[in-house]
């Protein structure tokens, strides 16, 4: 058996087994549906990633934090999971792999991970946060002590057109986790909020002590609705959680339904890009490397019940924007101009000086030094993302060095 197939099963034997059980293995056909299924077929993985992934049976030998991330296998999580694991943290990953955007992007992110960690470090669960036997299982069977919870259903636009699986995603979602987190005493419990908490906000800078009560999208209401539901369970259980107003994030192996990468791609390839508005708009953009040592930071310093800001604290607008991307690019824009989206707001811009005293968070890269990577990685290997991944699956099936991290 696989260890994705293990893993998505998300049950224990009838005797308690669980993480750091290495003297049976776990009867993962007992389960009914639907938690009971073929992850490794369903999402027809790599045969070579299916191989190296075999009879994952994790150990207590690790002396890291055993950290839940949900979303792993997206741009965020996966980054966040990656540099855990760097670091010697045992990771369980669970994510529903929806078609929000291009699955085989998050499956790609699952395998090059698979493929450059060792299996009593790495077990990944594909599911549904708000299958109640499933996330249970998955409890049950690693015994997670830190939760980062990255998993949420993004877009402000997309919200608007269908605010109920908004619902389920996000606000559920998380209720579901905090109940599990306060079952199971864990020492650590941090989830991503957004900078969309802050609607049409006209302040200079945004800080965590604004009045947030005006959203301007189901999305928006569903962060805040999870902001609130958090800190009841930090009064109610002492839990000690921190939520994260993440202002626009970026960079290499981003999602392609954001402006950076679209524009970047669009850009490279000769393609119309859209502009809504005149482009007096402006936004604070994040480095992913930023966002991932805020991430980290909160995780490693629970304080009670925090809201954070994790932005860069500068402001692009967006003609800025286009024309750093045609500097980095290398070619002109073709672009068309569109009214305003509904939902959209005119500017962010974060104030981190509370992360920056009680974290000591501070972010590094600026945005065009994060424009110039991003395009670097979009040509060297995004383009030729199925022939890199190809190529380090043979070198790690050939030698027993471990793989580096790709790009």
């Amino acid at each position: 058996m696989s260890h994705f197939e293990a893993a998505s099963a998300a049950s224990v034997d009838s005797s308690g087994s669980s993480f750091g059980d290495t003297t049976s293995e776990t009867d993962y056909t007992s389960v009914d549906s639907p938690v009971n299924y073929n992850a490794a077929a369903e999402l027809d993985l790599d045969p070579a990633v299916e191989e190296l992934a075999q009879l994952s049976l994790w150990t207590e030998s690790c002396d890291g934090k055993r950290i839940l991330v949900t979303g792993g296998a997206g741009f965020i999580g996966s980054s966040v999971a990656r540099f855990l694991l760097e670091r010697g943290d045992q990771v369980v990953i669970v994510d529903e792999m929806n078609d929000y955007y291009d699955v085989a992007q998050k499956k790609q992110n699952l395998e090059e991970l698979l493929t450059s960690f060792s299996e009593n470090q790495l077990k990944v669960y594909i599911g549904d946060i708000c299958d109640v036997p499933f996330i249970e299982g998955v409890f049950a069977d690693t015994n997670p002590n830190h939760i980062c919870h990255l998993a949420a259903r993004a877009g402000v636009r997309p919200s608007i057109e269908d605010p109920f699986v908004y619902i389920h995603s996000n606000v559920e979602a998380t209720t579901r986790l905090l109940e599990l987190a306060r079952l199971h005493g864990c020492t650590s419990f941090v989830f991503a909020s957004s900078s969309s908490v802050y609607g049409g906000s006209q302040k200079e800078e945004f800080s965590e002590e604004d009045v947030v009560d005006f959203p301007v999208s189901p999305y928006a209401a569903t962060k805040k609705s999870c902001e609130l539901i958090a800190y009841t369970y930090h009064s109610l259980y002492k839990l000690d959680i921190a939520g994260l107003r993440f202002f626009t994030v970026y960079g290499p192996r981003g999602r392609p339904d954001m402006a950076p990468f679209k524009f970047i791609d669009r850009v490279s390839r000769g393609i119309e890009i859209q502009q809504f508005g005149d482009g007096s708009s402006s936004r604070d953009y994040t480095y992913i490397d930023d966002i991932v040592n805020g991430i980290v930071l909160s995780l490693d310093k629970p304080q009670g019940y925090q809201i954070y800001n994790l932005g860069c604290g500068n402001p692009i607008g967006l003609r800025k924007f286009i024309s750093i991307v045609e500097d980095k690019v290398g070619k002109d824009a073709v672009i068309v101009q569109l009214p305003d989206q509904p939902g959209d707001v005119p500017r962010t811009c974060a104030n981190v000086s509370k992360a920056k005293r009680l974290l000591g968070y501070e972010p590094t890269v600026n945005f065009e030094e994060g424009i110039r990577r991003t395009v670097e990685w979009y040509n060297n290997c995004y383009v030729n993302r199925k022939e890199v991944v190809a190529n380090n699956l043979i070198r790690r099936a050939v030698s027993t060095i471990n793989i580096e991290n790709m790009c």
